[in-house]
């Protein structure tokens, strides 16, 4: 899955959103960084490129992603990690960043605390999240094929999962709960460029979670054709470009 992610979605989807993350986290100056949910390591190496005076420790719960990154950025500090359980002493940053992670976290409250504890005063937490699913071209039109391909019961993880915390009242009043002071929060939408639709549903299909529901389908290959035409019935073929919304957010410890 990692090499499926790495190859299909980080160009199209992830690097133009660790670039700008990776620029405003420069801004601030920072020595010693904090990633979380690194997976393979696309925001860390815009960090390392952005700032290479400062010191990147990059984790993510996925022991294969922490494998992967590990062998593409070797400039950075990679450890397997869970968000709600830091292996870190207080205050030993001063910049914890994260690219689309903290939908992950079970417990976000208690994931921003943990932030929390392991950033020095004054210390900053800067991340994004995704908006509504049905502000994300690319994903939009996949959620659609995955309808029409499982007609009976689709796979709800788009929906769900990167696009369930699409509220940034939410987050914010998360962050707030965890003892942070929201400084900035902004709505920023990129335009996502892809090859073909066919390389981007393998992506979605094999570089994603909803890989598992298509292994586990009578005909993966029919699955494929069907979320295929759908996406380019709606987008086109290819080259194909579509624009994505997300949130950024930054909160000072």
């Amino acid at each position: 899955m990692p090499a499926a992610y790495e190859q299909y979605l980080v160009p199209v989807v992830f690097r133009p959103f660790a670039e700008d993350l990776a620029e405003r986290a420069t801004a601030l100056h920072p020595r010693r960084v904090l990633e979380l949910a690194a997976g393979t390591g696309v925001l860390t190496a815009s960090l390392l490129a952005a700032a290479p005076v400062a010191e990147v420790t990059a984790t993510d719960l996925n022991e294969a992603m922490v494998a992967f990154g590990a062998t593409r950025v070797p400039g950075a500090v990679w450890r397997q990690a869970d968000a709600q359980r830091l292996p870190f002493p207080d205050g030993a940053f001063d910049l914890v960043v994260c690219q689309f992670g903290v939908m992950f976290f079970p417990d976000r409250v208690e994931a921003f605390t943990e932030v929390r504890r392991v950033l020095a005063p004054g210390g900053r937490f800067l991340f994004n999240t995704w908006g509504p699913l049905a502000a994300h071209g690319f994903e939009a039109a996949l959620q659609a094929g995955l309808e029409r391909a499982f007609p009976a019961d689709p796979p709800q993880f788009f929906r769900t999962v990167p696009h369930g915390c699409a509220d940034p009242a939410v987050v914010a009043a998360g962050l707030t709960a965890a003892g942070f002071t929201v400084e900035d929060e902004q709505e920023l939408t990129l335009q996502g460029r892809a090859r073909s639709t066919s390389d981007l549903v393998t992506g979605y299909l094999t570089g994603t979670p909803v890989r598992a529901a298509v292994e586990e389908c009578a005909d993966g290959t029919a699955v494929r054709t069907t979320v295929i035409q759908e996406v380019t019935a709606r987008l086109g073929p290819g080259p194909v470009t579509a624009p994505m919304t997300a949130y950024v957010f930054r909160a000072a410890a």
